[in-house]
């Protein structure tokens, strides 16, 4: 039995006067201090034994021993139950209390019938639904229930005459000792309302009704509000008999899209969100003819069926779509997530509209029109009267840029902001319709049917034009938007990754490039025509590395220098000749930034970062990345399906060449390690050359190097474009050897590994491509040469002997400078680092660091100086002929000299 609401029933214990009640019923009360005393009605009373406490709002007698309040006194008084006396109290309290004396059980109602007591059956299915729809409205409990479901659109419980059984019907019939009472009741129960016990059939239950074309309930669905029932009460209740009727028979019609649900609450469901060419079977085996034919009549292309995402609901699709797609329908199925329906589905998404949209956007085809299943993107909303495509707007063959303007009759519209609006979830705008003189403009969320109603709904009074037409003009607006949206996202997604095609004359360039014999001197000069003084090892390494990205274990640089020695414009060289497509460039970034890139937008690419400065913050997930080839991470956010948390993973995978520069005198050890490491010659006579180059490029012959420089860097970029990520073998592995007494060597020896490896991949135009199979793959492969590992010698000596020197390469520059400067006669000579830097011309700040680096590691020694808080240098003797220099063990590598393999151990 449906619980009356505390608040309601509080409500009348506080409103409705006890003493009121009984002065109604011709009781006689006489003022008794604070209380009124009276006889009582209910036994022999010569002796006032009737007390009422207005304060309290209470009754009692002391001479039958029974009281309360004004709920009790009707009851008492009336001879009715409970909810009778509730009832009559709310519909008119001097009602409920008058009588000419007490009853002990009332067999007439005070209460007028709902119903016709001449009705037909017809008339009793329609006054009766009429009066749980005005129960539905004045029951907090079953408001809360639609609430609780998402069903509260302010429309809806009027449109669908939505109501509630709250077990109050039978309080306002007559009597079954009645004759006419009994006679109505036994037209209710033939009629499936009430039951053989007198009880109503609905009892606490939300009442769906359906109708006819003319109007009249032919169906009726009940669904208890609470789901605390006993074991064996059923949840769901129709009317016996066959199923008639089509809910919602009137949103079908002239609806090119028809969404078809397993119950009424889903088609409520979709309703509330909008989207109102919805219907319904009476459950997964309840799809009746009436409403095939329904589906036939309305005219209807495609229908979009929404059961429940179970066995069952999956199974009724099925054995539905043949025989819809045989009446000429294109079938398509939501597939909601396991275990939920419409309803449950939009409750776990917030907004619910826009989940439902893009379910069906993303629906499955079953069958029926199209051979192929076609494209999400390309389902309308079918939220909105839909139009075939030939009728409803025709697009540009070219996107257009900035405003779009669409004419339909005398209306005219105008779409600003959509060219921004870049998401399948959302299609904000900025939407101007005009008629004549008149105009309305707003903007709003083309996804948000809300948005839509209220702006339809304002236009058609700015405009003087009705509803319908304006929201079929939506719905002409937003195919037309989907339509150049798609072809946007397809062409940003096709400039992401376009390669520019080449001509038979830019291929025989770029291959002629990749098989010359002197390969590696023709880069080293290239580098010079396109503006690189010097620094002939660095651009060589720079570019080798850049070319690894290819390998599955890439090289990583870093250029350190100080400021405005050349580090950029020397990145920015190697980088030039690389192709745009194969480079990803940041000034910075942020800590997670990088685990938002895309699993494979950076496979086999060049991550440039201005300043190591700048990736501070990615610097754990750069090193990873680096090192272990991928990196990913956890992250909670919503399902898109079911708007509920969730964990999700973000992978990102390379293989990725790392490239960044810095100022930074002290470089993390962590990143040193990983990469190769590039110091910019900072020389004097490195800075004059600088200045000749740039006073020839103010010259003719200036003019005409920067022209060819464009011609170069096209070459080079397309000569990269040829090369392909082969794999490399070294069949001379096995007798490299390479400096061991450090742990660290074991990354530096993978470096010398690359550094061979992408020697020979450079080449791999000038190399047999060999296969073999395994494992039922054929694997492709080029192998090195020896030339390639004397190369990579040559390059190792240098780059290689800076990391892994015990000195920094600026500490080790500035150690050449002093042995440099150093007169034969060291014994007695010192220095000051005002001296220093006049002498070199480097920073203070810098000189302090790597003097103390110096003094530390033992290559000078430190004297208190003649002015206070001064220090004096001295040169430590190292040894015969030591000058400053690295020395670097270990690199095993071919001498033309000698008859085999040796070992060059100085850099």
């Amino acid at each position: 039995m449906p619980r009356i609401p505390t608040p309601e029933l509080e409500r009348l214990k506080a409103d409705v006067s006890v003493q009121r009640l009984v002065e109604e019923a011709g009781i006689v009360l006489k003022k008794s201090g604070k209380d009124w005393l009276g006889c009582c009605p209910f036994h022999e009373d010569a002796e006032p034994s009737l007390v009422v406490t207005p304060a309290k709002n209470l009754w009692h007698c002391f001479g039958c021993q029974v009281g309360g309040g004004p709920i009790d006194w009707v009851m008492k008084f009336r001879g009715v139950s409970f909810r009778h006396a509730v009832e009559l109290l709310k519909a008119d309290p001097s009602l409920a209390a008058f009588a000419d004396r007490p009853v002990k059980r009332a067999t007439a109602r005070a209460l007028p019938a709902p119903v016709s007591l001449d009705a037909d059956d017809q008339a009793l299915l329609d006054d009766t639904i009429a009066y749980y729809h005005t129960r539905l409205k004045e029951n907090p409990e079953a408001l809360a229930y639609l609430a609780a479901r998402g069903l509260n659109h302010p429309e809806l419980i009027d449109t669908f005459r939505l109501g509630f059984a709250d077990r109050t019907l039978g309080l306002r019939l007559p009597d079954k000792k009645n004759k006419t009472g009994e006679a109505l009741r036994t037209a209710l129960q033939r009629v499936g309302l009430l039951r053989e016990s007198g009880h109503e059939h609905f009892n606490g239950s939300l009442v769906i009704p359906v109708f006819d074309e003319a109007g009249h309930v032919v169906e009726i669905y009940g669904r208890k509000i609470h789901d605390n029932l006993r074991a064996g009460t059923p949840k769901h209740l129709y009317l016996p008999g066959p199923h008639r009727g089509v809910f919602n028979r009137a949103g079908l019609v002239g609806q090119r899209d028809i969404v078809l649900c397993e119950a009424l609450i889903d088609a409520l469901t979709f309703w509330c969100a909008g989207i109102c060419n919805v219907t319904t079977a009476y459950g997964v085996e309840g799809f009746t003819d009436e409403v095939f034919e329904c589906l036939k009549a309305s005219g209807a292309k495609r229908i979009l069926i929404a059961f429940d995402g179970d066995e069952a609901g999956d199974r009724a699709a099925e054995r539905l779509t043949p025989r819809l797609v045989e009446a000429g329908f294109e079938v398509l199925r939501l597939k909601f997530p396991a275990g939920l329906d419409a309803n449950s589905f939009a409750q776990s998404i917030q907004p619910p509209e826009r989940g439902l949209r893009l379910l069906m956007r993303q629906a499955h085809w079953l069958g029926g029109v199209t051979a192929v299943e076609p494209e999400p993107e390309s389902l309308p909303d079918a939220s909105l009267p839909q139009q075939p495509p030939e009728s409803a707007v025709s697009v540009p063959v070219a996107v257009p840029e900035g405003d779009l303007h669409l004419e339909y009759e005398t209306r005219r519209y105008r779409v600003r902001g959509w060219e921004k609006a870049l998401s399948a979830e959302s299609l904000r705008i900025n939407l101007l319709v005009s008629r004549g003189e008149h105009f309305h403009v707003d903007t709003l969320d083309l996804y948000s049917a809300k948005a839509r109603a209220q702006y339809i709904k304002q236009a058609s009074i700015e405009v003087c034009e009705a509803e319908d037409t304006i929201k079929h003009d939506l719905g002409r607006v937003l195919i037309a938007l989907e339509q150049l949206q798609a072809e946007r996202l397809k062409s940003q997604d096709a400039a992401r990754g376009h390669v520019p095609a080449m001509t038979e004359a830019q291929y025989t360039a770029a291959m002629a490039l990749l098989k010359s014999p002197d390969l590696m001197s023709r880069i080293q000069l290239d580098f010079a025509s396109i503006g690189i003084v010097g620094e002939e090892s660095n651009t060589l390494v720079g570019y080798l590395a850049a070319t690894s990205r290819l390998l599955d274990r890439p090289l990583a640089v870093l250029i350190q220098s100080s400021s405005a020695a050349g580090k950029s414009s020397l990145m920015d060289a190697i980088l030039s000749l690389m192709p745009d497509e194969a480079v990803s460039r940041y000034s910075a970034m942020s800590g997670q930034s990088i685990f938002y890139m895309g699993q494979s937008n950076l496979k086999n690419k060049i991550l440039a970062i201005a300043e190591e400065e700048g990736a501070t913050n990615a610097a754990y997930a750069l090193k990873l990345l680096q090192s272990d080839g991928r990196v990913s991470m956890a992250s909670t956010g919503k399902d898109p399906e079911t708007g509920r948390l969730t964990t999700h993973e973000y992978c990102v995978e390379g293989p990725v060449m790392l490239f960044m520069t810095t100022t930074a005198i002290d470089i993390d050890e962590e990143l040193l390690n990983r990469c190769l490491v590039l110091s910019v010659n900072e020389s004097r006579e490195q800075t004059r050359a600088i200045f000749a180059l740039q006073r020839k490029r103010q010259t003719l012959a200036g003019l005409i190097q920067s022209a060819e420089r464009e011609d170069i860097i096209s070459l080079h970029r397309n000569a990269q474009r040829l090369l392909r990520p082969l794999a490399v073998v070294n069949p001379f592995a096995d007798e490299l050897t390479f400096l061991d007494h450090k742990t660290r060597a074991r990354r530096d020896h993978m470096k010398y590994l690359s550094l061979i490896a992408v020697v020979a991949l450079l080449h791999q135009c000038q190399r047999e491509v060999k296969s073999v199979e395994h494992g039922g793959k054929r694997l492709e492969y080029i192998e090195v040469s020896r030339t390639d590992i004397e190369i990579a010698n040559r390059l190792a000596h240098e780059v290689l002997g800076r990391t892994l020197d015990e000195l920094p390469p600026q500490t080790r520059k500035l150690l050449s400078v002093l042995h440099a400067w150093a007169p034969p006669n060291r014994a007695d000579w010192r220095f000051s680092r005002r001296q220093l830097r006049e002498h070199c011309g480097w920073g203070d700040t810098q000189l302090k660091v790597h003097l103390a680096r110096l003094v530390d590691l033992e290559y000078l020694i430190a004297h208190r100086g003649m002015v206070r808080n001064s220090l004096d240098y001295e040169l430590r003797y190292q040894g015969e002929g030591e000058a400053g220099a690295s020395f670097v063990l270990g690199l095993g590598g071919y001498d033309d000299n000698r008859s085999g393999w040796g070992t060059n151990q100085s850099a």
